[in-house]
């Protein structure tokens, strides 16, 4: 009976934490955003009026020590825009994209979904691509078709990414292995918390050439 109840108890405490770092995030504005936990297990359910401002609730349940997994089921409720007026605002906020340079790369709407197609050299093009996709009024998600385009060798890749995992003050480096094959990265070990296993994905998708990342940490505490 007792470990049911202290079992409850560390499921409310971790979805109290979860709730007070949605509220606390300046670009999450919605109140309709409900969590439930289940062990280590979050489910984010609701809705918000972005897929930006779902994307920003995400990210704050995943910094929250504790959150092992986390099931996004926010709805994006956007106000009524048209497919041609919101594919028109996507292609000319990639046209003006700094990091996105002379990179052609077309966006197609479907009832308010934006399909990014083309190529770019580095992921973080990529992701920027997609980062000002979701924040365009009435997009309600973004399907993401972009290749990253191979210029380097797997041996330099692998040397370039586990000088950054030790560059890293959030990560010790020596519980983290790395394997590249071809565009794939691999990584292996066991890392503390959610955020530390995020901080080493996210130095591998840094390395250029980079098409996918498997994450294979496991997480210990």
């Amino acid at each position: 009976m007792n470990t049911t109840i202290n079992h409850i108890t560390t499921n409310e405490e971790l979805r109290t934490a979860v709730l007070r770092e949605i509220e606390w995030r300046p670009d999450v504005r919605s109140q309709d955003i409900n969590v439930k936990v289940l062990g280590d297990a979050v489910t984010l359910t609701g809705f918000v009026h972005t897929f930006a401002e779902k994307g920003s609730a995400e990210r704050a349940a995943k910094s929250v020590r504790g959150v092992v997994s986390i099931a996004n089921d926010i709805e994006v409720r956007p106000g009524t825009r048209t497919d041609p007026e919101i594919a028109r605002d996507v292609q000319q906020v990639l046209k003006s994209h700094a990091m996105l340079g002379d990179r052609k790369i077309t966006a197609t709407v479907e009832e308010g979904f934006v399909t990014l197609e083309g190529t770019v050299e580095w992921n973080y093009q990529k992701t920027a691509a997609v980062d000002a996709a979701e924040r365009v009024q009435g997009v309600r998600g973004v399907i993401n078709l972009i290749s990253v385009k191979p210029t380097v060798t797997a041996t330099s890749v692998k040397n370039d990414i586990e000088a950054a995992l030790r560059r890293s003050a959030e990560l010790d480096a020596r519980n983290i292995q790395v394997s590249v094959h071809g565009s794939t990265v691999e990584l292996t070990g066991k890392v503390r918390s959610f955020a530390e296993s995020e901080e080493a994905e996210f130095a591998a998708w840094a390395a250029p050439g980079i098409g996918s990342v498997v994450n294979r940490i496991q997480i210990t505490y």
